[in-house]
């Protein structure tokens, strides 16, 4: 097993005592060995990297993407939501396993260089192929631990939803394809690299069969559960109209709630929906780029998070959030609260630990990762303040949250460097984007 010792760094650990110092990080094989302020101990044939002047952080947990999105970004660029959708719909309904595999690869290329090492993505749109094992094959081969979640429509116009009849699937075959999803795929040990998600995709285009027999499977096989919710108010107004109920009480009345549960956006719950979601543990995947792009709102994630409901962060799809980086999913949601609540809504480390230990819990892998403490998976970034940008902050979590996003120095996935000095390892940049280029043209036309 190599070893890896990174010394002289700035430790933010996010451990229990939340303790934070000039020290160093011990890795070897796939696990943390030993974290602490000062030299590291003399290990014989380690690899030494010396952190001066760099900040080391847990690995970002991304809680809410659509990685095929990568190669229809830039169309609909001044839409609502609901226009958006009716506008890319089509598209989509065009994709395969060959688009999936090109936009999976460069989108999660572009998450590992902005500090991600684990990766949930919600794909809800199967026109034919196998289009999970694409982008599963995509985050092996960037090498990002990977939670897919099996989305599902069978919801289309002619049943009173939004999406078009040509892209929504038989709500039997949807249960079949995700439970096939599970066993084909779904890796529970704790060091797991890959997991699967139950996901419909939304109220407006998910019946609510599937939806309480997709809560009925999901609890059967012991998997997570996540779906779109609360993103608009052009949505609420819609269940409401259809249901009679605002979106969060439809989906409680399915059995939508709960410490296995959580929710893409949650901009539009009220005092008492929010209560009821840190009452029963329901997470939220905050997006706070998208939800600006679309312009949805902003989600009360310091009222969501003091209620005790775990907030993560989410790039969403690249079509409505075309830089995909992570990073900057965490300077957003610090400033969007702020400028909804005040400079005292969100500080600077709690930012960090909705970037971490807030997405490893919504993703149950609290054991696993989220933080710099021995026993943990080697998941961990390296990101380098000796810059201009940077240098002269004395605080270094303060650096990497509210001024420009820094290089990384190193980022470790399971062990495994995959930025090294800025730079991908697992795969040539320049040919991912000659082909998104290429595969965009082949699908927009």
């Amino acid at each position: 097993m190599e070893r890896i010792v990174i010394e002289g760094a700035y430790v933010a650990t996010l451990d229990p005592a939340r303790r934070e110092f000039v020290g160093h990080v011990v890795v070897e094989g796939n696990h943390i060995v030993a974290v602490g302020p000062g030299p590291a101990p003399a290990y014989e044939g380690a690899r030494v990297i010396d952190g001066s002047g760099c900040l080391v952080t847990p690995g970002f947990v991304n809680t809410h993407q659509h990685l095929y999105q990568w190669v229809t970004r830039g169309l609909a660029a001044d839409a609502t939501l609901f226009e958006w959708l009716t506008t890319l719909y089509p598209v989509w309904a065009r994709i395969t396993p060959e688009t999936v595999h090109v936009a999976a690869r460069a989108a999660l290329a572009q998450l590992a260089l902005t500090g991600c090492t684990t990766v949930a993505d919600h794909h809800y749109v199967f026109p034919g192929g196998d289009l999970l094992a694409a982008e599963i094959q995509a985050a092996g081969e960037i090498g990002l631990r990977f939670h897919p979640a099996r989305g599902s429509m069978d919801r289309g116009q002619k049943d009173g939803g939004l999406p078009p009849d040509s892209v929504v699937e038989d709500r039997d075959e949807i249960l079949v394809a995700t439970e096939a999803a599970i066993d084909r795929w779904h890796d529970p040990s704790p060091g797991s690299m890959l997991q699967i998600v139950v996901a419909p995709c939304s109220p407006f285009s998910v019946s609510g069969e599937l939806m309480r027999e997709s809560a009925e499977l999901a609890r059967r096989h012991g998997v997570r559960m996540h779906t779109h919710l609360a993103e608009t108010t052009d949505e609420t107004a819609w269940c409401r109209e259809t249901y009679g109920c605002t979106p969060l009480e439809y989906a409680d009345r399915l059995g939508w709630t709960g410490p296995d549960v959580w929710f893409a956006h949650g901009i539009h719950f009220d005092d008492a929906e929010i209560k009821h979601l840190g009452g029963t543990g329901t997470g939220v995947a905050h997006c706070p780029s998208s939800n600006a792009r679309l312009g949805a709102g902003i989600a009360r994630t310091a009222d969501l998070r003091a209620a005790g409901s775990p907030v993560g962060l989410g790039v969403d799809g690249a079509a409505s959030n075309e830089s995909g980086s992570l990073i900057e999913e965490l300077r957003h949601a610090l400033l969007f609260a702020r400028a909804r609540g005040g400079p005292q809504a969100l500080t600077v480390r709690a930012a960090l630990e909705m970037a971490t230990l807030d997405g490893a819990q919504i993703l149950d892998r609290s054991a696993d990762i989220g933080s710099l403490e021995p026993g943990k998976l080697a998941d961990l970034a390296l990101w380098d303040l000796t810059g201009l940008p940077h240098a002269g902050i004395p605080d270094p979590i303060a650096a990497l949250t509210l001024s420009t996003p820094p290089p990384l120095a190193l980022l470790l996935a399971n062990g495994r460097p995959v930025v090294e000095h800025a730079q991908l390892q697992t795969a040539d940049p320049t040919t991912l984007a000659a082909d998104v280029a290429r595969t965009q043209s082949a699908l927009v036309g």
